[in-house]
């Protein structure tokens, strides 16, 4: 870039951020209290790539990580961190290439395990100590690198676990995710977008083939955490056979369907899979028979929140467009902000305590 045309990007970009910490500064009450919607952000780096962590919640029994899928971002685990919450503080990742974060440098290939070993650089960074860890679609596969290469963490969940070694090749994998996405609610739709866009088809090009030839039936045999995996019912990506397979193959997992549920279960139906995730961390490791793959009982299916109307939406848009702005121009407190305002503008209860 022309160094006059470097020079008032430079500008722009400080003004921006100028304008909107004063706005925030506005914002703050020095005596307010911290909330359950408060989220903060901060990164983790690994050699020469970082994560960036948002976390919600201080204490608990239990801290979760939450690993995103390929080309999407922490957003995705929005109603599912919430849920979590009530349970034990939870850590949500993007990683690079993800979510605005920057893939590495001079064009590095990251494979599975290159991502695993920077998760659990998270994890020692920290300092957390035997966490629940939570992978989704292609984080599963990190989840699962990462348990087989730990075996002091005692406890993983994998939502959607990929990729079927019965139809591993793009084009049925495509068509299969755009059978799933048909049923799908629209507002993991539009999360999706932003997240592709962020990422970019270049980066989401060179980690699919990655995704694609992981082996990961041959990685959970040597898991010895106690695992749980969930599908849901309309996830083509995921068949029932190919998550029994998988969890049969483990010696110690448990499997759920989600009724109603496609590939990104815990959007829509965040309180059951928040629910499936502590029980199963409170329970005793599961034996081999426990891998049949057991139906989420229907009647107990909460539909309320499947595309339900934002409690604050232009709240929560405001939200949305300050932690882009922060992404954009790399400021890490904008981000949060963001977060927290879309948290607070979801949240009947509290926008209740604000009121």
């Amino acid at each position: 870039m022309p160094r006059g045309l470097r020079s008032l990007a430079l500008g722009a970009r400080t003004r921006v951020r100028e304008a909107f910490a004063t706005a925030r500064s506005r914002r703050r009450d020095p005596r307010r209290r911290f909330k359950r919607t408060d989220v903060s952000v901060q990164r983790v780096r690994h050699e020469d790539v970082w994560a960036r962590v948002s976390t919600v919640g201080r204490t608990g029994e239990r801290t979760f990580v939450l690993v995103p899928g390929i080309g999407v971002a922490a957003t995705y685990f929005e109603r599912l961190a919430p849920a979590l919450n009530e349970f034990g503080p939870v850590h949500a990742l993007d990683l690079p290439g993800f979510g605005g974060v920057p893939h590495p440098p001079h064009a590095r290939h990251m494979s599975i395990p290159d991502y695993a070993a920077l998760v659990g650089r998270v994890i020692d960074e920290l300092g957390l100590v035997d966490p629940v860890v939570l992978g989704h679609s292609m984080g599963t596969q990190v989840v699962a690198e990462l348990a087989a290469q730990r075996p002091e963490l005692t406890t993983i969940v994998l939502l959607g676990p990929v990729m079927n070694r019965h139809e591993r090749r793009v084009p049925i994998a495509g068509l299969r995710f755009a059978q799933s996405s048909l049923r799908e609610p629209r507002r993991v739709a539009l999360l999706a977008v932003g997240a592709y866009l962020l990422c970019g088809p270049r980066w989401f090009s060179r980690v699919l083939p990655e995704m694609m030839h992981y082996p990961i039936e041959d990685t959970v045999p040597r898991i010895r955490a106690s695992a749980l995996l969930i599908r849901g019912e309309h996830d083509r990506l995921v068949p029932p056979e190919w998550i029994e397979e998988l969890a049969e193959s483990m010696p110690h997992a448990r499997a759920w369907e989600i009724p109603g549920a496609a590939h990104s279960v815990m959007h829509a139906h965040a309180e059951e899979v928040a629910r499936l995730c502590v029980e199963h961390a409170r329970a005793p490791q599961p034996d081999r028979d426990e891998a049949e793959l057991k139906r989420y009982p229907d009647a107990e299916i909460d539909r309320s929140e499947e595309d339900a109307p934002i409690a604050d939406p232009l709240g929560a848009a405001r939200g949305r467009v300050t932690e882009l702005v922060g992404i954009l121009t790399d400021d890490d407190s904008l981000i949060a902000e963001g977060k927290t305002q879309h948290a607070e503008a979801t949240d009947p209860a509290a926008l209740r305590d604000d009121a």
